[in-house]
């Protein structure tokens, strides 16, 4: 079985960067029972950004509104899940580099039992593009 490959639908909390504050967010999303596709977070100065990939985007606002965060705009990413193999993600890098496309970033992860899981940004101008070079759906 080959990659799958979604362009998915991603949103930005920003929150102080002190011990703590993430887990509120992440606390107020479990008790709304929001599942994420994916999440990363990384610090930005004194503020930390946390990324959510929500599976239900309308659910994980309403969550996000009623504790009290504020949510930035609806970007777009790309979700890649796998049989975990060498050169996995390199086959996907190579797509986009034929296909002229510079990847912003990119978190992957072994998930175990053989599999692996990625998210990809490229510039918000070229999702499309990218979207049909990786045949997301």
């Amino acid at each position: 079985m080959g990659d799958i490959i979604r362009k998915v639908d991603y949103f930005k909390i920003e929150v102080p960067n002190k011990a703590g504050e993430g887990a509120k967010v992440l606390g107020a999303l479990r008790e709304a029972g929001v599942n994420l596709l994916a999440f990363t977070g990384f610090p930005r100065g004194r503020r930390a950004q946390m990324d959510f990939f929500p599976e239900d985007a309308p659910a994980f606002r309403k969550a996000v509104k009623s504790a009290g965060f504020a949510i930035g705009g609806r970007k777009s990413a790309f979700l890649i899940q796998g049989e975990d193999r060498a050169g996995a993600i390199a086959e996907v890098a190579s797509k986009l580099g034929a296909a002229g496309i510079s990847i912003t970033a990119l978190d992957g992860v072994a998930a175990g039992e053989g599999r692996y899981g990625a998210i990809l940004w490229v510039d918000p101008k070229d999702v499309g593009k990218a979207a049909k070079v990786l045949g997301a759906r």
